[in-house]
C-alpha cells in the first residue's frame, strides 16, 4: 500500500507539472496511456498480493480455529503427546512471527497490539529447542523410530498429530546445533524420506541433504558420506561446500586405508547400508538398565520374590485416626521393603494440592555435589513448587496423613514438594540421601530418612518409577503413594535406593512428595545394632 500511495503521488505531481502542454498535444498525451497502464498493473498485482495474503491469513485462521477446538477441550490431554507439546512451542516461538510479519506489510494495528502483548508469554528459542530435544529423549529411551514418531502413532495417544517435512528438519537442526550428530542422521532421514514420498514443502533435498552428509561423516561412516554429498551435488551443483567437503572426503578416506575403513564398517554395523547408527555413550553408566525399566523390560520380579509380597489394611499399631479407615498397604518390592498406599489421597485434595502449586512452579533444581549448591540440570525437566504446612487446610491435613501412616515426625521434614512432568520430563537415577558435602540444613534436621511420593495423575505412557539397583519398576496411578527408607537404622545411606522418574511419553506426570528427615525419629526409628540394619 505504501508504495502504491508513492506511486499514485508521483504519477499526479507528473500530471500536473505536464498538463498544458498534454492538453494541446495528443502524441505528447499518450505516454500518461502508458503510466495509467503501468498503474493499473501495479494495481492489480497489489491486490493480488493483498488476496494472497488473506487467503493465507484465512487458511491459518481456519486451521487454528480447528486446532484449539480439539487442544482446549482436553489441554492435558493434548499436550500430554510429545508432538503435540513440540508443535505447539514451533507454532508460537516461529510460524505466529512469520504471520507477524506477512500482517504488519498491512493496516492491522489491533491485531499487532494483541500479538505483542501476548507475545510476552511465548516460548522463548530456548523452549523450542528443549521440546526438540525432550522428543529425542523420549526417541532414546523407548527404542521408537523416527518415522513413528513422525506419523504420531505412540502408545496411549489420544490426539494423534504428524511432523510435517520442516518439523522433522528443524528437529534435526536442533540436534545438528547441538553437535548431536547422532539425532541429526536420524531426522535429516526422515525430513528427507518425506521430501521423496511427495510431501509438500518449501524445503529442498540440498538442504537436507548438507546437514545428513556432514553429520554421516562426524559419525565416523566416511563411504556414505561420500555416496550423500555426490547425491547433493547432483541435485545442487552450484553447492560450492558439497564440492568442497567432497574432495576432503576422499582423501580422508584414502588416507586412512581400506583396513582402517574396514574395522569402522565392523563398529558401525555396517551402517553405510542400515542407515542406523550406534548410539554415543553418555556420562550415564546405568543408562541402559535405567531405559531398559522404562520400556518394562529386565524387571527382576521373580516368583519367589512374589510370594513374599501382600496386601493389608494398615493402621499403624491402632493410630487413633486409622482404626476405624486403615490404609490399604501393598507391597511392592521386599528388599528393600516399598510399599504403595491406595486411596492416599483423593480427587478434590489432588486439583486442590495443584492448583495451589501451579502459580508457583518453576524449573526444579537439584544440589551440585562438587559445591552443594542448588541449580538446574538437564537430567532433571520438571517444574516444582513448595507447599508449607500451614499454606491450606488441605495441606496440613496431608502431612498429618503421612505422619499417621508412616508413624514418623513430619515436624522437621521438609515442605511438600508438588512436580509437574510435562513433554519427556524426567529425573534420572539419583539418591534423595544428600552425600558430602551435606545440605546446609542437615546440621539440624539430620538426612532425608524417608521418602514418600504422592502419585496425583495417571500418566498413559512412561513415568514410572524405577530402581535401577535391584530391577524394580513402580507405575504411577492416581491417588496412590508409595513410601521407603532412604537410610538404614544406622544412618548410612541405602546405595541400593538410587531411582529415576522415566520420561513422560504420553500424559502429564503430577506427583508431591514429602521428604522425613532424621531429627526427631530417635524413639520412632531407633538406631540398629549395625550399619546395614
Amino acid at each position: 500500500m505504501k508504495h502504491l500511495a508513492v506511486y499514485l503521488l508521483a504519477f499526479w505531481c507528473y500530471i500536473w507539472q505536464t498538463q498544458a502542454e498534454f492538453f494541446t498535444s495528443i502524441g505528447q498525451m499518450t505516454d500518461l496511456i502508458y503510466i495509467e497502464k503501468d498503474l493499473v498493473k501495479s494495481l492489480k498485482e497489489y491486490i493480488k498480493a493483498e488476496e494472497s495474503k488473506l487467503t493465507e491469513i484465512k487458511s491459518w485462521a481456519e486451521k487454528l480455529n480447528q486446532l484449539t477446538h480439539i487442544s482446549t477441550s482436553d489441554p492435558e490431554g493434548y499436550l500430554g503427546h510429545p508432538v503435540n507439546a513440540y508443535k505447539l512451542m514451533k507454532r508460537l516461538n516461529t510460524e505466529w512471527l512469520k504471520l507477524e510479519s506477512l500482517v504488519l506489510q498491512q493496516t492491522s494495528d489491533a491485531f499487532i497490539a494483541n500479538l505483542s502483548i501476548q507475545r510476552e508469554n511465548f516460548p522463548t528459542d530456548e523452549d523450542e529447542s528443549g521440546a526438540g530435544k525432550a522428543i529425542m529423549r523420549l526417541q532414546d529411551t523407548y527404542r521408537l523410530d523416527s518415522e513413528s514418531i513422525s506419523k504420531g502413532r505412540l502408545p496411549g495417544a489420544q490426539h494423534i498429530v504428524p511432523l510435517t517435512v520442516d518439523d522433522c528438519f528443524e528437529l534435526g537442526k536442533i540436534a545438528y546445533n547441538d553437535a548431536d550428530y547422532y539425532h541429526t542422521v536420524l531426522w535429516m532421514q526422515q525430513a528427507l524420506k518425506q521430501l521423496e514420498e511427495g510431501e509438500p514443502s518449501v524445503l529442498t533435498q540440498a538442504e537436507a541433504l548438507d546437514y545428513l552428509s556432514y553429520s554421516v561423516y562426524q559419525m565416523g561412516d566416511i563411504q556414505r558420506a561420500i555416496d550423500l554429498t555426490k547425491r547433493l551435488i547432483a541435485v545442487d551443483p552450484t553447492h560450492l561446500r558439497a564440492q568442497s567437503n567432497l574432495h576432503y572426503f576422499k582423501n580422508f578416506l584414502h588416507e586412512e586405508g581400506q583396513s582402517d575403513q574396514a574395522r569402522k564398517d565392523d563398529y558401525y554395523q555396517s551402517q553405510s547400508k542400515e542407515e542406523v547408527y550406534m548410539r554415543p555413550e553418555n556420562y550415564l553408566t546405568e543408562r541402559d538398565s535405567y531405559e531398559s525399566l522404562c520400556r518394562g523390560e529386565g524387571i527382576k520380579m521373580t516368583n519367589r520374590r512374589r510370594g513374599r509380597l501382600f496386601c493389608r489394611y494398615h493402621n499403624n499399631n491402632n493410630h487413633p485416626r486409622l482404626i476405624i479407615a486403615p490404609m490399604k498397604e501393598e507391597d511392592e518390592w521386599d528388599s528393600p521393603h516399598i510399599v504403595r498406599y491406595h486411596e492416599m489421597l483423593s480427587d478434590a485434595e489432588i486439583e486442590k494440592i495443584k492448583e495451589l502449586a501451579k502459580p508457583r512452579l518453576a524449573r526444579a533444581t537439584v544440589r551440585d555435589p562438587k559445591t552443594g549448591v542448588l541449580t538446574v540440570a538437564n537430567y532433571r525437566v520438571s517444574k516444582s513448587a513448595w507447599l508449607d504446612d500451614d499454606e491450606d487446610p488441605v495441606v496440613n491435613r496431608v502431612n498429618q496423613r503421612i505422619e499417621d501412616i508412616t508413624g514418623l515426625e513430619v515436624d522437621t521434614a521438609e515442605f511438600l514438594q508438588v512436580a509437574n512432568y510435562g513433554v519427556g520430563g524426567q529425573y534420572e537415577p539419583h539418591f534423595d540421601f544428600s552425600r558430602r558435602p551435606f545440605d546446609s540444613n542437615l546440621a539440624t534436621q539430620g538426612n532425608r530418612l524417608a521418602t514418600f511420593l504422592n502419585y496425583m495423575s495417571d500418566v498413559p505412557a512412561g513415568g514410572a518409577t524405577v530402581f535401577p539397583d535391584f530391577g524394580a519398576a513402580i507405575y504411577p496411578k492416581k491417588g496412590t503413594a508409595v513410601f521407603w527408607y532412604n537410610l538404614f537404622r544406622s544412618g548410612e545411606g541405602d546405595y541400593r535406593t538410587r531411582h529415576a522418574a522415566c520420561p513422560v511419553l504420553v500424559g502429564s506426570k503430577w506427583v508431591s512428595n514429602k521428604w522425613i528427615h532424621e531429627r526427631g525419629q530417635e524413639f520412632r526409628r531407633p538406631c540398629g545394632l549395625t550399619e546395614v540394619d
